[in-house]
């Protein structure tokens, strides 16, 4: 996936201006940067949530305008930070939403078969009956990716999937998003506000400022203090724990 000069403006303003980057596949790429830095917006102009108002998004050798919904559905997966069910269902009836590109109402044994994987590797097992606003929020959580797993797509993009979840059930869910680059092969692309998260878990960081991309590259490459500073405005130190560059700030 390529992104190329990508812009969105607002009353006028440019949010994000003229963003280029490529995304590696098989990987896991965090963007970051202050609110306002136009990291959110650039993930929903990529999955064609907002629409851009210039350049081009090149999915697989073609402007991901000019797909097919069903078509990318069966590539491209988002979940945004906002994910209210407002329908009675329950895990289970939550998951198979994610077989809908493939056999819309109608499931197959085969569309089960995905459920029930997917269901499994989040081990929701003995909630799968249970309706998801029973559940805690980091239960729902996983159910949500559960959907995301049996939809069955190469790219994944996850806007903030930590917010809202206290320091275990967040850890956890970045642990997941390792699982699932490493165990099942995604490229997944997320958008993260805790720099030390996406320091841990990533291959490469996308960092931006003032809608404009201000460093892309490896963990290493981006998280120094430097950079850091540059970004955030405040004076970062880099410590090194567990092989990683982790950052303190103050």
């Amino acid at each position: 996936m390529k992104i190329q000069e990508l812009t969105k403006k607002y009353d006028g303003k440019a949010v994000v201006d003229s963003v280029s980057f490529e995304i590696p596949k098989g990987k896991v790429i965090s963007l970051i940067g202050p609110n306002g830095a136009g990291k959110s917006t650039v993930m929903g102009m990529i999955s064609r949530l907002i629409a851009r108002d210039g350049g081009a998004v090149d999915f697989a050798g073609k402007d991901i305008a000019k797909w097919k919904s069903k078509e990318l559905s069966r590539r491209l997966a988002i979940l945004t930070q906002t994910n209210n069910v407002q329908m009675k269902l329950t895990v289970r009836e939550l998951v198979a939403f994610g077989r809908f590109p493939y056999s819309g109402n109608h499931l197959t044994g085969e569309d089960q078969e995905m459920i029930d994987k997917a269901i499994a590797y989040m081990e929701l097992q003995e909630f799968q009956d249970r309706f998801i606003d029973e559940l805690s929020g980091g239960q729902r959580q996983r159910a949500y990716i559960a959907m995301v797993i049996a939809q069955d797509t190469e790219y994944i993009l996850l806007d903030e999937p930590t917010n809202n979840l206290d320091i275990y059930h967040a850890t956890n869910m970045m642990k997941i998003v390792r699982r699932l680059c490493d165990e099942l092969g995604k490229t997944v692309i997320l958008v993260l506000h805790d720099i030390n998260y996406a320091a841990f878990y990533s291959d490469y960081i996308c960092a931006f400022a003032d809608g404009k991309i201000a460093k892309f590259g490896t963990v290493r490459e981006v998280m120094n203090k430097e950079t850091l500073s540059g970004i955030y405005g405040v004076d970062f130190e880099i410590l090194e724990i567990a092989g990683r560059p982790l950052s303190v700030y103050y």
